[in-house]
């Protein structure tokens, strides 16, 4: 008689369990010791999209049971709009960022996205006061021009010349970068060249992000001893860190060395002033609160390189919305020209502000690619969530916001659709929706301040770039998302560029 082997047995069972996976990829088997980890894991380089399909088959919300004695015990996924305005807005103050989320972005150090209670009130009382400061908002409206005219377009009109391929995501992770730099210091990087040579800060953010994005999938025991034996993406992590703190630490020690001097020049003053002068001059703040407040920026003028790579991929892929687009901006251009206007063809801040259609635009880019696509929260005590999900002290949650704008359940049957006219009302305005179904600025009290400030640089950049340039995606090309808490394009967007008109 015949006996089967050890080999044999475990040869069978790993055939069966593939077979399984691939019946039925949606199905989420709830497994002894290591429960859902493995659906997730073998889905991991489509986690969103995956997630996703399980939210629409499940009415939105689902359980995640991770591996026992984990962290991941026990995480309530979800994509419903009721759940968002309970957790971000009706019942507030029971769902804080807390010690955890603390851990996962801790190289965001005590800055407002991680802060909480007293720290969190004052930091968004003070960056409330300098954003809206008429100082401030000056320099905003007048670098976000500067920055286009004299830093995009000169790159675009050598990239034409050159009859080059350019990947259109890095170029707008400098462009982002160089401006968010400007706002906060008064000083430009210039990582915006013809060169394209590579720049240390712009890619330390790239593995900072991936690194957190790391943490959110995997047991923290797992990251921990990562980090402990100084290997994978907690190396990256920790080399992303120490080129942004030298990065920030010289502009501090350059902003600190400059208050001991006279005032700028009137003309200067006139024009506006940065952040860290304002922090500097109207608050008593460490060398600390300054770091910590500018790598938040960072991170936050990161989403806007992301937004308007998604924006120009859906428009190139939308040849009538494409169409409607250049018609309002040639509205637009007819109805106010002046004098060298033809040359630069560029369009001042008051005129964008009536782009109506180009707003309903953005609205419907940020609905299918959030530039961030998940939250993270956890209850101080038990509730129970509209969808009648019971939660504690002990159940993570994650707040799908990439899942959110892609839900029939949410947005009707076309949700897939990139439809700028979902946002236009009868009357030709921008239609009302309420925050809490579009999360994209988040929601409730913690409603992200820099919401104008994204969309002053969105309506800068592409009017300019659609009016002078069609953009092509070059044929073959790959787009898919990226594994980051910030959704980038994984292998970025190359395009070539004409002239248009």
């Amino acid at each position: 008689m015949e006996f089967i082997g050890y080999p044999e047995m475990i040869f069978a069972t790993v055939c069966f369990l593939f077979l399984h996976y691939l019946n039925s990829k949606t199905a989420l088997t709830n497994w002894p010791l290591v429960g859902m980890l493995p659906a997730l894991l073998l889905n991991i380089h489509r986690l969103h999209d995956w997630a996703t399909g399980i939210l629409s088959k499940s009415g939105c919300t689902f359980e995640f049971k991770g591996p026992w004695f984990t962290n991941m015990d026990t995480i309530v996924v979800t994509s419903d709009p009721a759940n968002m305005r309970h957790i971000f807005i009706t019942n507030f103050s029971n769902y804080p960022k807390g010690a955890e989320f603390n851990e996962f972005f801790d190289i965001l150090g005590d800055g407002i996205f991680n802060a909480d209670l007293e720290s969190w009130k004052t930091q968004r009382k003070m960056a409330l006061h300098l954003l809206n400061h008429k100082k401030f908002q000056s320099y905003l409206e007048q670098y976000s021009f500067d920055k286009v005219e004299n830093g995009l377009i000169p790159v675009l009109e050598h990239v034409l010349e050159q009859n080059l391929a350019l990947d259109l995501q890095d170029l707008f992770k400098r462009y982002t970068f160089d401006t968010t730099t400007i706002l906060l210091t008064g000083t430009d990087p210039c990582s915006l060249t013809t060169e394209f040579n590579k720049w240390p800060y712009v890619y330390a953010l790239d593995d900072a992000e991936e690194a957190v994005f790391n943490r959110h999938v995997i047991p923290v025991n797992c990251w921990k001893f990562e980090r402990w034996l100084g290997i994978g993406k907690e190396k990256e992590l920790s080399k992303a860190k120490e080129i942004l703190d030298q990065f920030i630490a010289q502009c501090i020690k350059t902003k600190r060395a400059s208050q001991h001097q006279k005032r700028e020049n009137i003309e200067q003053e006139e024009k506006g002033i940065n952040l860290m002068n304002l922090y500097m001059e109207e608050f008593s703040v460490s060398d600390k609160f300054l770091r910590d407040t500018m790598v938040n920026f960072m991170v936050a003028g990161r989403g806007t390189s992301a937004a308007l790579t998604w924006f120009f991929w859906l428009v190139s892929k939308n040849p009538a919305v494409e169409t409607k687009l250049i018609e309002e901006l040639k509205r637009t251009r007819n109805s106010a020209e002046k004098e060298g206007s033809k040359k630069l063809k560029m369009f001042d801040m008051e005129e964008l502000k009536g782009l109506v259609y180009l707003h309903g635009a953005f609205c419907e880019a940020l609905r299918l690619f959030p530039s961030v696509p998940f939250e993270h929260k956890r209850p101080l005590q038990p509730d129970i969530l509209p969808s009648g999900h019971k939660v504690d002290s002990k159940t993570k949650i994650l707040p799908m916001i990439y899942s959110m704008g892609r839900m029939e359940q949410v947005w009707g049957k076309d949700c897939l659709e990139f439809k700028p006219e979902r946002w236009i009302s009868e009357e030709g305005g921008i239609k009302h929706v309420p925050s809490y179904k579009f999360m994209t600025f988040n929601t409730g009290p913690r409603t992200c301040l820099g919401k104008e400030i994204v969309f002053t640089q969105m309506r800068s950049v592409a009017a300019t770039l659609l009016y002078n340039y069609q953009v092509e995606v070059v044929e073959g090309h790959s787009i898919s998302l990226k594994k980051s808490v910030i959704l980038h394009m994984n292998h970025g967007m190359n395009i070539r560029i004409k002239r248009r008109f």
